[in-house]
């Protein structure tokens, strides 16, 4: 038996004979000849054999392989620009650790119906796979970015006493006899946590109880939140678009062969280069109504709306300065127009929506006591953010980037869904 080797380095193999160990990913029956194409999920390679170079027993074996068994093959490797990869492997020896019967998803087409209840075995297929690696490419894109730039990852809690956003979407749990919540966001405690770094990070699991069907929604979902002292909306918005350039051509660059599979058009991504447009709240409103939508200033945008605005930009565009009252109590106002406040919403190119939401927040101690009473939220649990106002307050600022509507928007896929391995919707927590 040749040395174990993984089918993404077989290039450095050629002319030796090693052993690959994987699944059985497609059969092709030629007679006397028989391709196999194996997977060991660092890639893809075809396994050739011919009946009068390998034993009767291991012939007979080859005939057995049914989709998705696993499987122990030895082989010589050899260059050919043809196959998959643009490298093959001679069979010379065949080892079947487990032979599969009734495979339930099949080349053919499944509908999504189907295909979610059989998710555990979905992320086998080539889409899926592919954009579960875009997604582990993007997440090594932003801590390198933030890691370079003197981030500090700080993790928050998952536990929380209150709410950071709206408090009509909270889980809730029993916390020994006293009420917690799953947290919507971290950026309450990143605030704190500046005041000991000055640039801090967080990144992991958030959850929503929206009762959303929309291609664009999770109950859970990964996101990452820097947050940074004595920056302004103008710096945040700066930052914003160098880290996510720097997350788009990093995958452009690392996941070639991914974007491939997926069909990806990347002509569009490589313009995804700083700076990136920017226009006000009102600005958007009337752009809009030119384009014949009709919209109130006043209102949220919807993703029909966000949609609309994007397609007018071949790269991400800030939208800024939005009316302050249907954003968070912490948004800091402008001090010249008090009615919108220093927010920004980052929408991604060719109509993909929002995926980062932020902005500079309220330093005055005065100012969010009032918005906390005006939001009617409850004061005791607020009372160590106000503490935050009272020693050392400094203007900041800091935003949101949401991991699977980053990563729907790189794939150019339709739904958010499959963008992580196992998705928790409106009515679906199986698998």
């Amino acid at each position: 038996m040749g040395e174990w080797v993984y089918i993404k380095d077989i290039a450095a193999h050629v002319g030796k004979e090693i052993t690959v160990k994987g699944w059985v990913y497609d059969r092709t029956d030629k007679g006397k000849l028989q391709f196999v194409l194996l997977r060991d999920g660092t890639g893809v390679v075809q396994c050739v054999a011919f009946q009068r170079d390998v034993s009767p027993e291991i012939f007979a074996d080859v005939l057995k392989l049914t989709q998705e068994s696993s499987v122990v093959v030895t082989g010589k490797v050899r260059a050919d620009a043809r196959a998959v990869g643009g490298f093959e492997l001679s069979l010379t020896g065949l080892e079947i650790v487990q032979l599969t019967q009734d495979y339930p998803i099949t080349p053919k087409e499944h509908g999504i119906e189907f295909l979610m209840p059989q998710r555990h075995l979905w992320i086998r297929s080539a889409q899926q796979h592919a954009i579960l690696r875009v997604r582990a490419e993007v997440i090594k894109a932003i801590r390198g970015w933030l890691d370079e730039h003197g981030f500090v990852n700080v993790d928050t809690p998952i536990l929380t006493p209150s709410s950071c956003e709206d408090t009509t979407t909270l889980f809730e749990t029993d916390y020994f006899g006293a009420k917690a919540y799953l947290a919507q966001s971290g950026q309450l405690y990143n605030e704190a946590t500046i005041g000991s770094f000055g640039r801090v990070y967080c990144f992991g699991p958030t959850f929503r109880a929206e009762k959303s069907k929309t291609r664009r929604h999770l109950m859970e979902f990964w996101m990452v939140e820097p947050e940074m002292a004595y920056v302004d909306l103008a710096g945040c918005m700066e930052v914003e678009e160098q880290f996510v350039s720097h997350i788009v051509q990093t995958v452009l660059q690392n996941c070639a062969e991914e974007l491939k599979v997926l069909g990806r058009d990347t002509s569009r991504l490589q313009k995804v280069l700083p700076p990136f447009p920017r226009i006000t709240y009102d600005e958007a409103v009337k752009l809009l109504n030119e384009k014949g939508i009709e919209f109130k200033w006043g209102d949220d945008f919807g993703a029909p709306h966000e949609t609309a605005i994007g397609e007018n930009f071949d790269r991400p565009v800030f939208v800024h300065h939005y009316p302050t009252a249907f954003k968070a109590f912490y948004m800091e106002a402008d001090p010249l127009r008090p009615d919108v406040c220093l927010s920004v919403d980052l929408l991604a190119s060719e109509g993909y929506g929002e995926i980062i939401g932020g902005g500079q927040r309220t330093a005055s101690y005065e100012l969010l006591e009032q918005r906390i009473e005006s939001h009617h939220l409850n004061r005791e649990a607020y009372e160590w953010y106000l503490d935050l106002r009272r020693y050392g307050s400094v203007p900041h600022s800091g935003f949101g980037l949401g991991l699977e509507r980053t990563v729907t928007w790189i794939c150019g896929i339709h739904n958010i869904r499959e963008t992580i391995a196992f998705p928790r919707l409106l009515e679906r927590i199986y698998p």
